[in-house]
């Protein structure tokens, strides 16, 4: 590579995209010698990149971190999805104007032939409405929230927050994103039950600065675990009801998330299951399609009856 700006782009490049290379990797790709990938590290560190070098048998150099954030160098797909991501990150507060105003620096230096690509993802990609009317509407998650949970799983402490009117001291274990909605897996250390929470009704203490020794989820996977106990704890309200069908078909009708099925014998199961209102609930268990009786809430009984007046006049009337 002849010109020399050009070649230590390429360099400062293949820095950022990894944890260290040795300098013979960085001769081949750039097809120049030893001496000249030394003297361009050397531009580098005049400009402020803090560049390493690292000792051994090869040899070779790092990117370390520095005082202030260099400019990054961004691939073509890397740039559209950083473009994607910080538009995905409008659901968390404390994050959303800080990544308008990434994104509005991205898409001002955006090659024209992205252009079209990123132009597309913004005219096709919404942001899915709040509910409206009797249900909840879809919750934000506060980025000084995030941060600290994340910060506890990193540093192996353990998380103090009020949850449900509850003081809650757990060993927070991992994140899970999913449906807009943020969920911490965790395990109650007094009782070694394992756990969900909803993040966004978590409200932390101060931090504990207190270490405990990990204790992995029996079988490992906590996106498993979380899937299947959203059901059960992750709701605002929740209900108990006694379907006339086997277990296994009711099993075969809904989501792993939407509720937990109990067999009672051959014909007849329980199905507990939530939502953030119990008008969510009195809609989506008709779409089981199935004979039901409530056994709790008794809340949710004049819910159903509503619905079901306002579909027999609709059935009168069509």
């Amino acid at each position: 590579m002849a010109d020399p700006t050009a070649r230590v782009l390429a360099l400062l490049a293949l820095l950022q995209s990894a944890a260290g290379r040795s300098g013979r990797e960085l001769s081949e790709r750039l097809g120049v010698s030893d001496r000249t990938i030394r003297n361009d590290v050397e531009r580098l560190r005049d400009l402020g990149y803090p560049v390493e070098a690292t000792r051994g048998n090869v040899g070779g150099y790092r990117l370390g971190s520095g005082g202030k954030l260099p400019p990054l160098l961004l691939d073509d797909e890397e740039a559209v999805a950083v473009t994607v991501g910080l538009r995905a990150a409008a659901g968390i507060s404390g994050v959303e104007e800080a990544g308008t105003r990434a994104l509005a620096k991205l898409e001002q230096v955006l090659p024209s032939r992205l252009r079209p690509t990123v132009d597309a993802l913004r005219s096709t990609i919404d942001r899915g409405p709040e509910n409206t009317g009797t249900d909840a509407p879809d919750p934000e998650v506060d980025g000084v929230v995030l941060q600290e949970v994340a910060r506890a799983i990193r540093h192996v402490e353990w998380l103090r927050f009020d949850y449900a009117d509850e003081l809650r001291l757990v060993e927070p274990y991992r994140l899970l994103s999913w449906q807009r909605r943020w969920y911490l897996v965790a395990r109650d250390p007094q009782d070694d039950i394992w756990a969900t929470y909803r993040v966004d009704l978590m409200r932390p203490r101060m931090p504990t600065r207190r270490r405990f020794e990990p204790n992995p989820l029996p079988g490992g996977d906590y996106t498993a675990f979380a899937m299947r106990t959203i059901a059960a704890s992750g709701w605002l309200v929740h209900a108990r009801l006694r379907i006339d069908a086997p277990a296994e078909k009711v099993l075969a009708r809904i989501n792993p998330t939407v509720g937990v099925v109990e067999p009672i014998d051959e014909n007849h199961c329980v199905l507990v299951t939530g939502a953030d209102s119990l008008d969510t609930v009195a809609v989506y268990i008709g779409m089981l399609m199935m004979d039901f009786t409530v056994e709790s809430p008794p809340e949710l009984i004049p819910r159903l009856r509503l619905l079901s007046e306002r579909y027999g006049r609709a059935a009168a009337g069509s």
